[in-house]
């Protein structure tokens, strides 16, 4: 029996301490194939590299995070696209789901990692 294949993660963060810390929470579970820390970057990105799932802060310098999230969706519509935000606003999460995104978890109380293998069923 093959073991399933991890779920291939691109992150999307301006602040290298979350870097750090998301990528510590992912890599038992995920296969983090790469970091950026602009929306222009992460558009680039995720045409090269390709990603199951795409964990986007929103406030990010050159393209917000929300036209980011719409771009992905529309140029790669099997990647999902988790929007990992300090703000948790109501609005904003119906704005994000309304652009593509696949969840919205903050920060402070997201289990991003629950959340990627119920968005990742790969087999």
């Amino acid at each position: 029996m093959t073991r399933p294949r991890r779920p291939r993660v691109l992150l999307a963060e301006d602040h290298d301490e979350v870097t750090k810390a998301v990528r510590r929470v992912l890599a038992l579970d995920c296969e983090i194939v790469g970091s950026v820390a602009d929306g222009k970057a992460v558009l680039e990105a995720a045409q090269r590299l390709q990603p199951d799932v795409i964990v986007l802060d929103l406030n990010l310098p050159n393209v917000h995070g929300l036209e980011a999230c719409r771009q992905i969706r529309q140029g790669h519509p099997t990647t999902k696209v988790i929007v990992f935000t300090a703000m948790n606003d109501p609005d904003l999460r119906q704005q994000c789901l309304e652009v593509g995104a696949s969840a919205f978890l903050f920060k402070g109380d997201g289990d991003l990692v629950s959340t990627i293998k119920r968005l990742c069923v790969i087999e």
